[in-house]
Formats: structure tokens, C-alpha cells, sequence
């Protein structure tokens, strides 16, 4: 068989498994092996009794049963086939569309799933209904993935944020090259261009200091723990674990829905961190933002980072208020939409963009961007400028 014909099958044999092998497919292609169990596999997660509505003519039609030994083979069976990030997918997706959440709550199926973010979520909001059996089992999840972010995010988050409290101490004599902030010495020294030369002659260099060891910044996180915030939850978690593990930082961490918990006891540890927050509920962010007002003790060195869809179900215009109060203060307030992945949030657009009016921007970002924000607070550079720059193409408000 030539090269081509080959290609060709291998086209139709994808197709094949996209369609579903319906009588009007056109494809004409009968599986076998493991490409037939990789079918099956779709067609219980993805045939019309897999969405919640009724099978018709010439459509997929089947599902995973509703018990957690049958469901735990499907989850080993798409775990044999498919690679790990499209396994996250499908079970992302096996959860919403066959109301799957009643069987995390077994160990069999629990010790079967490929941990993710999302999944993490799933479990979190399951917290207060899930029984000690399954805890276990559950908080193994949760450490997996917990691990897995730090491994990913940790370094470059400390690595960005010291060299950013560096370049934050400025000094008139730096004492080596390096430590030369040639950009603000040129500024400096525009007076003493010399056109005929086409050269300047700096009469005073600026430079970066080195950090010293006592606390220099404040960071205060403020989480939303409403329902569609999990991702979010997870990710600042774990992010302020990080950050607490760094000395020239004090790190709180609060969260919030209609009531506020302050967290940072836990940030030792980010599993327990998520296992004490509450998924769902309501939202007062006026109330959140109150409660790290009295968290407030340096203005001028303190960051506080909200992370909220600001849908704001408690007072509005005090809570615009007592943002324009902290700025005015001197704190650095920045918004978050989402810290995630999943692109582009939902948010109120009219908080927003009071907020933008007040001078805090609000945009979504990606875990991976994070460190670079927090680098750009500690220098106090134009957020809203690093957003459009460093994320574009996520969502933004003003």
C-alpha cells in the first residue's frame, strides 16, 4: 500500500471514530481492536444517551451505567487510550453531562480518575457531603494535583517576585555593573546628552539594591469561593502557599462568600488551605474587602489582590468606597476575573468597570502569567498596560 492510501485510510479511520459509525457516516470503515474499544468508549460518554436527552434515529445511543464499579472501568478504559489531557477532558465532560458527581463520592471511582484542576473543583464543593470514606481518597486527589502545580509554578513564582523586590530598592551607588538600572540612568541624564558626540556623560548612575532580609511587601489574597470560581480557588491556593514560603513576603490569604474565612493559618500547607474553603453560596465582596481593610497595617507596601467575577451581592457602592479608600492609601489593588485556564471569564462588567474608573484594572490571568504580574505590582508599573501586553487576548475591563 502506498504512502498515500495509507494516509487516506488513517483519515477515514479518524472519522470514523469522530461520527460514530452511523448508518449515513460515509465512511464505510469497520474497527477492530483497540480503535474498536476506543469507540466504545466515546459512544458511552458521547452518544445521544450520554447528553441527558432522548437517543434518535441514526444517532449514538448509550452511557455509563449508574454504578461506580462500571464507571471506574470506563475511566481506566479512557485512561489505556487516550492521552492524560485528553482524558482530563473527557471526564470534565462525563461529569456535567451524566451527573457523575454522586459517584465521586466512592473510593473505587476516586482511586480511577486522572487528577486535574477541574476535578479538584468538583471535590471541593463536595466537601461538606462527603463521607470519611471517600475523604481519603479525595484529599489523595487533591495532593496529587497540588503537587503537580507547585512543581510547575513555584520556582519561576520566586524567582520573578525576588528579582522584582531587587530591582524595587533603589540606590544612588550601585556598586557593580549589574546592578546598573540603565534605563532609569539614562532618564536621569537626558541633561548631559552630548549631540555633538552623540553620546550622554551620566553624572549619577541608579541602580538595584539587594533585598534585605526583613519583610518589604504585603500581599493579601482575597478569594472568591463562589461556585464558578474553582479553578480560580485552586490555582491562588496554591500560589499562596508560595508566596508564604518567602521571607521577604507576608502573605494572608482570605476567602469569601457571603461570610469571610481567613486562611492563613493553612498556608503551611495548600491541601489544607482548599479543604478549608466552601465552593457555592452566595457572594458579598463589600464584606471581603471590609475584612482585609483591617489586614491593612503598611499601605504603601502592601498589594492586594481580589479574585473575583464581582458579582457582588452585598453593597455596592460601599464596596467602591472602600477600594477608592485603600488606593488612596496607598495599597495597589488588582482584580482578577479568573486566575485559569479556561480563557475568557463571565463577570459583571459594570463593577468593572468602576473599578477600572478608580484606576484598578480588572483582567483575567493565567496561572503561568502570574508570577510576572506580581513582579510587575512589587515595581508598581501600569497593570493595566502588562495585561494588554503580556495577556492579549484576555478579558479586560476598562
Amino acid at each position: 500500500m502506498s504512502d498515500e492510501a495509507a494516509a487516506g485510510d488513517d483519515r477515514l479511520r479518524r472519522w470514523r471514530l469522530v461520527l460514530g459509525g452511523e448508518r449515513a457516516d460515509g465512511t464505510g470503515v469497520s474497527l477492530t481492536g483497540d480503535d474498536a474499544r476506543m469507540d466504545g468508549a466515546l459512544e458511552k460518554l458521547y452518544g445521544a444517551g450520554g447528553g441527558g436527552g432522548r437517543p434518535r434515529p441514526g444517532r449514538r445511543s448509550a452511557g455509563l451505567g449508574d454504578s461506580a464499579p462500571s464507571v471506574a472501568r470506563w475511566l481506566g478504559d479512557i485512561r489505556a487510550y487516550f492521552p492524560s489531557s485528553v482524558v482530563q477532558v473527557m471526564q470534565k465532560d462525563a461529569i456535567e453531562r451524566l451527573d457523575l458527581t454522586r459517584l465521586l463520592l466512592e473510593p473505587e471511582m476516586l482511586d480511577a480518575v486522572e487528577p486535574d484542576v477541574h476535578l479538584v473543583g468538583t471535590l471541593l464543593s463536595l466537601n461538606r457531603v462527603m463521607p470519611d470514606r471517600a475523604r481519603e481518597s479525595a484529599r489523595a486527589v487533591v495532593r496529587t494535583v497540588v503537587r503537580d502545580l507547585e512543581r510547575r509554578l513555584a520556582q519561576k513564582t520566586r524567582s520573578a517576585i525576588g528579582g522584582a523586590l531587587d530591582r524595587s530598592a533603589r540606590v544612588l551607588r550601585p556598586r557593580r555593573l549589574a546592578d546598573v538600572d540603565w534605563e532609569r540612568t539614562i532618564r536621569a541624564n537626558l541633561r548631559h546628552y552630548l549631540p555633538e558626540h552623540g553620546t550622554l556623560v551620566p553624572e549619577r548612575l541608579v541602580g538595584y539594591g539587594r533585598r534585605r532580609q526583613a519583610v518589604e511587601r504585603d500581599v493579601i489574597l482575597a478569594i472568591d469561593q463562589s461556585g464558578s470560581m474553582a479553578a480560580s480557588v485552586v490555582y491562588a491556593s496554591v500560589f499562596g502557599a508560595v508566596l508564604a514560603s518567602m521571607r521577604s513576603l507576608r502573605t494572608s490569604l482570605v476567602v469569601f462568600d457571603t461570610s469571610v474565612a481567613d486562611l492563613t493559618g493553612q498556608l503551611h500547607d495548600p491541601v489544607e488551605v482548599l479543604f478549608g474553603t466552601q465552593l457555592g453560596g452566595g457572594t458579598d465582596i463589600n464584606r471581603a474587602v471590609a475584612y482585609c481593610q483591617g489586614l491593612v497595617a503598611r499601605p504603601d507596601d502592601t498589594i492586594l489582590v481580589l479574585i473575583s467575577d464581582l458579582y457582588e451581592g452585598g453593597v455596592r457602592e460601599e464596596l467602591l468606597r472602600r477600594v477608592a479608600a485603600l488606593t488612596s492609601a496607598g495599597v495597589q489593588v488588582v482584580v482578577l476575573l479568573a486566575l485559569s485556564d479556561e480563557g475568557a471569564p463571565a463577570y459583571d462588567h459594570e463593577n468593572a468597570a468602576a473599578l477600572a474608573a478608580l484606576g484598578v484594572p480588572a483582567f483575567a490571568c493565567t496561572p503561568d502569567a502570574f508570577p510576572g504580574l506580581m513582579a510587575a505590582a512589587i515595581e508598581r508599573r501600569d497593570l493595566r498596560e502588562w495585561s494588554e501586553r503580556r495577556a492579549p487576548g484576555a478579558a479586560s475591563a476598562g
